[in-house]
Order: structure tokens, then C-alpha cells, then sequence
């Protein structure tokens, strides 16, 4: 999985754009700044807007060239970012450390799935957000007919609404909700796509 990311934004610099994701980008600005952090955040276009938005930005992924381009970036822009490499299970991170927790197109292995959620959840203060997007279930049917859709081609890592309603139980549920949205995202989200979109407050 490391072998397939590096190699991907090693040949393409903005693979999924420098712009932030519209939907993180629309929640974040409901928002008071404060710290946030970004799981499997790629080349950094949403870690950067939220840094250039006035956050305490932290960020991680598991590819090592990702953290480079996503640095490069955020020094063009003229911004800090906090960029470790690891994984969910590897990144020791404080507990109840962030006052938001932001999930976009954070597509885990199926059986780290659950864990992963859970695992950053313990790292969100009582009280603090999770912004989510991410491929649903039903996806997979507009990524076969249109590869340019992107997304996993594994089903049990795209998501239902009933999992993540589970894997956040002890959130209030501001949103949840399966949609049909047109992405254009850089080389690799373009299309029409089915998303599960998210926004829990931690009990």
C-alpha cells in the first residue's frame, strides 16, 4: 500500500488537486480554529487550507513522498504544517489532544477500518469535531463504469452510513447522510460519486 502511494504522487504532483475538499472546506468554516488533525492526509490541500484558515495543523499519512510534496506546498503558500509518516496505529499522539479530527477520503484496509475510527477518536477532545467524506458502498458501482470516479475497488473499504454510525456512537450526529456528488479533484476524483458525509460533535 506504501509502494502504490509513494509511486502515485511521486509521478503527480497535485494527484487530487491543491484546492481543499469542498465539503471539509465549507464545515471547517463553521468553526472556531484551534488544533485539527488530518489522518491519511495525502499532499496536504486540506491540511494547508486549514493552516492558511488560522488551525494548529497535524498531519499524517504513510507515504513519505506525500509528506514531501505536502511540505513543499505548504512552504510555497507560506504556512506550517505538523506532517508526521506512519500509520493510525504507528503515530503516538496525545490523547484528547485536538478540538477537530478531519477524515477525507480516509480509506483504511477493512480490518483496520473500525480500529483506526476508534483510535482517532481517543485523540478528540470531549466536545470536538469530525468533519468526514469518504467513498460509500454504493460507489463502486460509478468507479467500475468510470475509473476516473477513483476510490478503492475493494467494497469493505468504502463505507455505509450504518458503519460509521456505529464507529462513532458517542458523538452527536450533526450529519450523516449517503450522496451523489460530482467530484473534480485533481487527475484522480473526477466524476459522478457516491459519498457518506459526516459531521459528529464527541459526547
Amino acid at each position: 500500500m506504501k509502494d502504490f502511494w509513494n509511486a502515485r504522487y511521486a509521478q503527480n504532483a497535485s494527484a487530487y488537486g491543491e484546492a481543499p475538499n469542498i465539503f471539509f472546506r465549507q464545515q471547517l468554516d463553521r468553526l472556531l480554529p484551534g488544533s485539527i488533525l488530518l489522518p491519511a492526509e495525502g499532499q496536504g490541500r486540506n491540511a494547508i487550507y486549514a493552516a492558511k484558515s488560522g488551525w494548529a495543523v497535524t498531519a499524517f499519512d504513510i507515504s513519505e513522498q506525500a509528506c514531501i510534496n505536502a511540505l513543499h506546498l505548504a512552504d510555497q503558500q507560506g504556512v506550517s504544517v505538523n506532517y508526521h509518516i506512519g500509520s493510525v496505529d504507528e503515530i503516538g499522539l496525545d490523547e484528547a489532544a485536538f478540538d477537530a479530527v478531519a477524515l477525507i477520503f480516509a480509506h483504511f484496509p477493512a480490518q483496520l477500518k473500525s480500529r483506526a475510527h476508534h483510535r482517532l477518536n481517543q485523540w478528540l477532545k470531549p466536545g470536538g469535531t469530525v468533519i468526514f467524506e469518504a467513498f460509500s458502498k454504493a460507489h463502486l458501482q460509478y468507479s467500475m463504469a468510470d475509473p476516473a470516479a477513483g476510490g478503492p475497488k475493494d467494497i469493505n473499504m468504502l463505507c455505509s452510513i450504518e458503519e460509521i454510525a456505529s464507529d462513532f456512537k458517542h458523538y452527536e450526529h450533526l450529519v450523516l447522510e449517503e450522496k451523489v456528488v460530482t467530484l473534480n479533484e485533481g487527475l484522480f476524483h473526477q466524476g459522478t460519486s457516491s459519498v457518506i458525509r459526516f459531521i459528529g460533535r464527541k459526547k
